[in-house]
């Protein structure tokens, strides 16, 4: 049975989807069968697989409106052992389209239900908004990441995100747990990066990845390109941590 992990964040530009697209990747190269699939509506994670979101037919939208089964909209990534579940511009319109629809919160859960057996991990990448859409990431998922970057304001937004997440487990999804707190855009010679991690240790105990992603040139270069850093760049640093951080992902799930 695969393990369904949302990556969310409703702060935008926190490397939500930068984790969602090398992580991914990192668990593919170790092995492990991997579906990314995208929710947000600008389809980074699309584009960062290498597939042109512009040319995709049926999405993430198809699947959430019911009008597509996940195997039909599943599509190999040119990167070992990840599928992709694309996402394109039409879904910024399903905010509005659900609203009406029967079991709204969980048409998320119930398309991946018939391929969560094919694959070890499933990650959701979500928009950076609390709306019906990553509700719908929570109520799928076993268990929720949140990057969180090393920035003056990191903890702004986060009590609402809580707030929302303990709201799912009391109403839909009683199962849904905090997999990990990750840290990136990390600078250690800045005095307020030490600040942030000692903050967000407080705000998060014993939930904090020891792997932190650093400010790394060739992970922003890497998606321009469509590619996971990994294979951009194997040697950098983006490439050296997100690569720990599947180590510690698998170690945490019992799979080392």
């Amino acid at each position: 049975m695969g393990k369904i992990i949302a990556i969310a964040n409703q702060k935008g530009g926190v490397g939500k989807t930068t984790s969602a697209v090398n992580l991914a990747a990192a668990l593919g190269a170790k092995g492990r069968r991997v579906l990314l699939v995208d929710t947000d509506p600008q389809g980074n994670s699309t584009s960062g697989m290498g597939i042109n979101k512009r040319t995709v037919k049926v999405s993430s939208y198809d699947l959430l409106i019911g009008e597509a089964k996940a195997s039909d909209i599943i599509v190999k990534s040119d990167y070992q052992n990840v599928d992709v579940l694309p996402c394109n511009i039409s879904l910024a319109g399903a905010e509005i389209e659900l609203v009406d629809m029967d079991h709204r919160e969980s048409r998320l859960r119930m398309g991946l239900a018939p391929v969560v057996d094919q694959y070890d991990y499933i990650f959701v990448d979500c928009p950076p908004s609390l709306g019906i859409i990553t509700l719908n990431a929570l109520c799928a998922a076993d268990t929720l990441m949140v990057p969180i970057q090393c920035e003056f304001y990191a903890l702004e937004g986060l009590s609402q995100l809580m707030s929302t997440v303990r709201q799912v487990k009391r109403l839909y999804n009683s199962r849904l747990d905090i997999e990990g707190v990750l840290l990136t855009m990390y600078d250690g010679r800045l005095n307020l990066t030490q600040q942030v991690v000692e903050e967000v240790k407080r705000y998060f105990p014993r939930k904090v990845y020891a792997t932190v992603i650093p400010r790394n040139v060739r992970l922003s270069e890497a998606p321009s390109y469509g590619q996971p850093v990994l294979y951009f760049d194997k040697s950098s640093k983006g490439a050296d941590a997100y690569n720990k951080l599947a180590d510690e992902v698998e170690f945490n799930n019992g799979r080392r």
